[in-house]
């Protein structure tokens, strides 16, 4: 007859083991920290084409065996990097929105802190100017999409709630609004001067949202197309 453990005894070993890290658990996830932080600031000083995995390893100070460990290569490396800085920018404006309850307010802090975030050299150099080259234009928006879209859609959501929208119009608004915000951040982000480009960029939106926020306190309705009425 075979001996069993019992089942609280083995759920209790697999939550230690998940709660209490082995050192080599420890070294491995430290040793792919290290690789990310440097190739972070490899990517942005220097561009991906300009940057090697030997540079990154010596950096880290790592041998490859470790970097491939972790990463099948140099595209995967700044896939990981890519997406981390895209994560952190959206927790940062995500946290700008934090206590904002009033819709008017909450989309001024949340374009604030956006133009904030894409004059960031990582975010400039990483996300906006090197991701669509190295990764594809698809996989760059698969991952605005992930990451910011649905903040975009909670602001606009919150200031057409004044208004009696359909579902499917707030769905449009919010892509016209994203489209914007893309299109802000790649002229933010190539601009010699991004002081001045985010001042300018956030003077043109604030005067369109200007314009929505005094139609809504006016009780004016929100026009439509003839057709869609």
């Amino acid at each position: 007859m075979h001996a069993y453990a019992h089942p609280v005894t083995v759920s209790k070993k697999v939550l230690d083991q998940v709660s209490h890290p082995t050192r080599r658990q420890e070294y491995s996830a430290s040793t792919k920290r290290a690789l990310e932080e440097v190739a972070t600031t490899l990517f942005t000083e220097r561009g991906y084409a300009g940057t090697s995995l030997d540079e990154i390893v010596a950096g880290a100070r790592v041998t490859k065996g470790a970097l491939y460990h972790h990463f099948s290569g140099k595209k995967a490396l700044f896939e990981a990097v890519f997406d981390h800085v895209a994560d952190e920018a959206a927790a940062t404006i995500k946290q700008a929105l934090h206590g904002h309850r009033d819709p008017w307010e909450k989309a001024a802090a949340g374009l604030r802190a956006f133009l904030e975030v894409v004059q960031q050299p990582a975010y400039r150099r990483i996300t906006i100017q090197e991701g669509p080259a190295v990764l594809g234009y698809e996989r760059y928006r698969e991952q605005e999409e992930r990451s910011t879209f649905g903040i975009v859609q909670d602001i606009v959501s919150s200031v057409l709630a004044t208004y009696d929208v359909e579902p499917s119009m707030i769905e449009t608004f919010s892509r016209v609004f994203f489209g914007a915000m893309s299109a802000a951040g790649s002229a933010v982000s190539s601009a010699e001067d991004t002081a001045r480009a985010s001042a300018e960029v956030e003077a043109a939106i604030t005067f369109i949202l200007a314009g929505l926020r005094q139609q809504a306190e006016s009780g004016g309705p929100l026009p439509f197309p003839a057709d869609l009425r």
